[in-house]
């Protein structure tokens, strides 16, 4: 049987990416600027001008490439220039060669495939996401969140929200406590106790309705701030390997966290404005989108010196923390705050009740407290709206609880 022209791809000569030789520099010349090494940067040439060639011989115009012709080019039986004869092309090569349609897509030289359409929200959900994002100074991702807990409420709810009534409220709750976790139906709870507010403010159900939400059991305040001690908290900044871009970066991180307290979230929208060095201060902006300027311990912004002069890539992003590795970008996900943390305890070998970026907040919140630091000036520096979440590290002084302890009724 005769191969196909497509199949074969026969020829000696050096592979040419014909009229896409431009785009194949430009995207080499992007990858080096994402801080890939030149083998690599190399790989990805090769195989994106390996597909310009294989569109030719294929008879593929650029503007059609869709998924279905990329897993064309993965099965074709290559017997292209560099490339071994009668093998066909690795899983590692197609997923190259993806990339580069990426590009081809991201350059509006392909056309983007179509997005899986998502649920659609009904309007008086998207109305009180709104209302949430005008009121409430929430983030946008618990604005998204609230809306799709309502959404997956409202088939048993109904489409009449007038018809509602205490009755079928609370037992849509409580089926959902047979489905999800107590957390998740928390969370329900709440974003429904919401969603029924905003329908009862406008006259669009019964006033009051969101009382008939029934409270998920969550005993506030009633476990000890999980926490470890100063010197575990040096011994893990001391991990850090300052030799290295990554452990630069790391230990700047690693000051924030423990010595202001600052949340996994803080981290990733801190910006090279927030930062007043001729003040030595530092502006966070947390929970409800509300700002507060914290003094810059001189250990903390001597590393985050370090980290802007040594190892933060040269990019125009605003944004602080970057990967370490290419392709560079801002750091994104709280993850990979809370990852920085993991990575340290594992290196020093201490035994800790928490794995995550908050470890260090509730150890600063700790510190703070016994070196006799007052709730107020606690809750200020950790931005609390409430006194009640203040006081949660109250405490953990147990000397001094036991100065005020009650005896017990009985006791001699």
């Amino acid at each position: 049987m005769v191969e196909s022209r497509e199949n074969r791809c026969h020829g000696r000569r050096p592979m040419e990416a014909g009229d896409l030789a431009p785009v194949v520099t430009e995207f080499a010349r992007h990858l080096t600027v994402l801080g890939h090494s030149n083998l690599t940067v190399s790989g990805y040439d090769a195989a994106a001008r390996h597909l310009a060639e294989w569109l030719t011989l294929a008879k593929v115009a650029v503007a059609d490439i869709d998924d279905g012709v990329t897993d064309r080019f993965a099965r074709h039986r290559c017997r292209c220039p560099g490339i071994r004869r009668e093998k066909g092309v690795s899983e590692k090569y197609v997923r190259r060669v993806r990339r580069f349609v990426e590009f081809l897509r991201e350059r509006g030289i392909v056309p983007r495939k179509p997005k899986l359409a998502l649920p659609t929200l009904d309007r008086r959900v998207v109305e009180f996401q709104d209302w949430l994002w005008q009121h409430r100074g929430i983030t946008e991702l618990t604005i998204g969140r609230h809306g799709r807990m309502v959404m997956r409420l409202l088939p048993a709810l109904g489409s009449k929200p007038p018809s509602w009534n205490a009755q079928l409220i609370r037992d849509v709750i409580l089926a959902e406590t047979k489905r999800v976790s107590l957390a998740s139906v928390k969370t329900m709870a709440m974003a429904l106790r919401g969603y029924l507010r905003f329908l009862g403010a406008r006259g669009l159900c019964r006033a009051g309705l969101d009382q008939a939400v029934p409270i998920i059991p969550q005993w506030r305040l009633s476990s000890l701030p999980r926490y470890i001690g100063s010197s575990d908290v040096e011994t893990l900044i001391a991990t850090c390997d300052q030799t290295t871009a990554t452990g630069v970066r790391d230990r700047a991180i690693l000051l924030l966290l423990a010595r202001l307290g600052l949340r996994a979230g803080d981290i990733l929208s801190l910006r090279l404005t927030d930062i007043d060095w001729q003040h030595a201060t530092l502006s966070v902006h947390g929970k409800g989108r509300r700002e507060t300027r914290l003094p810059l311990p001189q250990d903390a912004g001597d590393a985050v010196l370090a980290y802007l002069d040594q190892a933060r890539p040269h990019v125009v992003d605003g944004r602080i923390f970057f990967m370490s590795n290419a392709p560079i970008r801002p750091l994104t996900r709280s993850s990979a705050v809370s990852d920085v943390v993991r990575c340290a305890i594992r290196k020093a070998g201490i035994t800790v009740p928490s794995n995550g970026a908050n470890l260090l907040r509730h150890s600063a919140a700790t510190a703070m407290l016994r070196g006799g630091a007052t709730l107020d000036t606690v809750g200020a520096v950790l931005r609390h709206r409430s006194p009640d979440m203040t006081a949660h590290y109250a405490k953990v002084d147990v000397t001094m609880l036991l100065q005020i302890a009650q005896p017990w009724p009985g006791e001699a």
